[in-house]
């Protein structure tokens, strides 16, 4: 057996990717699955042009490290592609939204009712009833709001 695999090494690293790819399959943190690729890669490599063991190993690490960093550099453009995400996050997802005070904020602060909350609201100034509001931002459970149509 050793003299087999002495004599075919890519059947080491085909086999040694396989099973780092199965044992990733058992978890999900993402490691295995990038040296079993590059293990397979060594075993493909190695299949057409056959060069020493030490010579494999660090290819090996090599390949590792390269699929390693290019699967971060892909995660890092995804994540930098992609909506910010606000399920679950009620205050976030009223950013935007347009509604009209039914009280009086004093000292900038008061309530406003939405569906069927109530939410403490915080302005710049004080505004009557009536006013107009848009919510620009959420800070904790306190919606950040600004009137509307600016003031003549």
């Amino acid at each position: 057996m050793l003299m087999e695999l002495i004599a075919h090494p890519h059947w080491f690293w085909l086999t040694l990717g396989g099973l780092l790819l199965a044992a990733e399959m058992l978890g999900t943190s993402g490691y295995l699955l990038w040296s079993g690729l590059a293990a397979v890669l060594v075993g493909i490599i190695e299949w057409f042009f056959p060069f020493s063991w030490t010579s494999q190993g660090v290819l090996f690490a090599v390949l590792t490290l390269l699929c390693v960093y290019f699967w971060y550099r892909w995660m890092r453009y995804r994540e930098a592609s992609q909506q910010p995400n606000v399920l679950n996050q009620r205050g976030t997802q009223l950013i935007g939204q347009h509604f009209t005070l039914e009280n009086t904020l004093k000292d900038g602060t008061g309530h406003i009712r939405i569906g069927d909350s109530s939410w403490r609201v915080q302005a710049e100034n004080d505004l009557p009833a009536g006013t107009q509001v848009v919510v620009t931002g959420v800070v904790g459970i306190t919606l950040r709001i600004q009137p509307r149509f600016p003031a003549p």
